[in-house]
């Protein structure tokens, strides 16, 4: 399908391969590192969506989700959370906050893409219905 995808993630080597996995499968990946500065890069860059971490330095991931949320330039941008943290009430608190979608590390490839894939027909569909 394609698109713009701002990840936000601190682990380089996690940045490399999902880098790896969503550009293989036709999409403009751009990474940020930092939590105190995320919520600021996706209103530059207006990606189509945002993978977010929870746990990122200078910021949690939570709290960026808040954020985007709040604004009404990017209420409605799919955002996945992808997360080594798996328990089920921090996947409700995501959720609850606004999160499109929830993987857990370690992930499969597959589902990774067939989420983001799934995030951006959602998209899409919303943007067909508004016009």
């Amino acid at each position: 399908m394609g698109g713009r995808i701002l990840l936000i993630e601190d682990e380089g080597n996690i940045l490399e391969a999902i880098t790896f996995i969503l550009s293989r499968a036709g999409w403009d990946v751009q990474g940020h590192g930092n939590g105190a500065t995320a919520f600021d890069a996706v209103r530059r860059i207006i990606p189509d969506i945002v993978v977010l971490d929870v746990m990122l330095p200078g910021r949690s991931g939570l709290d960026i989700l808040r954020d985007l949320r709040a604004d009404p330039r990017t209420e409605h941008l799919p955002v996945l959370m992808l997360t080594a943290r798996g328990q089920a009430r921090d996947r409700d608190t995501a959720l609850e906050l606004g999160a499109s979608a929830y993987l857990t590390k370690p992930f499969s490839n597959a589902d990774l893409v067939a989420t983001i894939e799934q995030l951006a027909a959602g998209a899409l569909d919303r943007a067909r219905g508004a016009g």
